[in-house]
């Protein structure tokens, strides 16, 4: 339990890097469970104050890449880098410890508990001596209501359940509590997957305040359109490799949703649908306009 303020915000804002140095990189980094083979040669930087999309398909390596930065697996080849130094993370607490936080889908949150409860679920403030140490509660819910503010999350009752809120604000608040308990990465986990239009433009605007906060934002996501409104960098993975590592002003979202969709499957996707009759083919891109992406991105990485 947290006695006085958060320690370990202010700890690791301590060990934030000078300059433009990356706060989290792999150099072809891989992870290898027995003979398959999840991730291999992947290259990535997390920088302050940016939001790096990382795009793929079921099955392209975005959980075991997470697990990887947050802790949860080490990697097995190549290097793992905190502010420029090798490190290789036991249990997710050291990565936390590192200022590297992850908001899963499922939040981590108890439906039935209010919403500063859960902002505060297992780093509670108490006051008192021992052994007579209780729950601060009105300093807990003073300090969510400025934090969730300061996001420009505003909650009319903080004792409601958080399980009343809409999947986006439940998403808001998860984002708030890491930047509050010290995050400086900031990993998401498919924030838009189950949320409607409106509920994702609001987890959207909370992720470019979170950039703005100076995180380093990872935004994993099947989505292009939802990664090119916030989106600093790019990477997309396919079958547990890079095949797309580009900032935004070197590819457009045309591009980003062919390497998204795969153009080289879309075009013999189009060459197979041009047997079937009924089916008319004329508007689909041609094959040349499907391919030229992965080549352009070959010669920018």
């Amino acid at each position: 339990m947290t006695t006085e303020g958060t320690g370990t915000q202010s700890a690791v804002k301590d060990q934030t890097p000078a300059g433009d140095a990356p706060l989290v990189e792999l150099r072809g980094a891989g992870k290898s469970y027995g003979n398959i083979r999840a991730l291999h040669g992947v290259d990535l930087k997390v920088f302050p104050s940016q939001v790096t999309c990382v795009l793929g398909d079921n099955g392209a390596g975005k959980s075991t890449l997470i697990k990887i930065i947050s802790g949860l697996h080490q990697h097995t080849e190549g290097e793992f880098l905190v502010d420029g130094a090798p490190v290789r993370f036991s249990t997710p607490r050291e990565a936390l410890d590192r200022g590297i936080a992850t908001v899963y889908q499922d939040l981590a949150v108890v439906p039935l508990m209010p919403v500063w409860r859960n902002f505060f679920l297992g780093s509670e403030m108490t006051k008192g001596p021992w052994p007579l140490r209780r729950l601060d509660i009105e300093r807990m819910k003073k300090t969510a209501d400025e934090e969730l503010r300061n996001m420009g999350i505003v909650l009319d009752d903080l004792e409601q359940p958080i399980g009343t809120l809409s999947g986006g604000q439940r998403q808001c608040v998860a984002i708030a509590r890491a930047v509050y308990f010290g995050a400086r990465v900031l990993i998401l986990d498919e924030p838009t997957a189950a949320l409607g239009v409106k509920q994702s433009g609001v987890v959207l605007k909370y992720i470019a305040a979170a950039r703005d906060r100076g995180l380093g934002v990872i935004f994993i996501t099947h989505n292009p359109h939802h990664a090119y409104m916030v989106g600093d960098h790019f990477s997309v993975l396919r079958l547990g490799t890079m095949e797309l590592n580009a900032s935004r002003d070197e590819v457009s979202l045309e591009e980003l949703t062919n390497h998204m969709a795969g153009g080289t499957e879309l075009a013999a996707l189009k060459h197979e649908l041009s047997q079937v009759r009924g089916v008319d083919v004329e508007e689909l891109p041609e094959a040349d306009a499907l391919t030229a992406p992965v080549a352009s991105s070959e010669g920018k990485s």
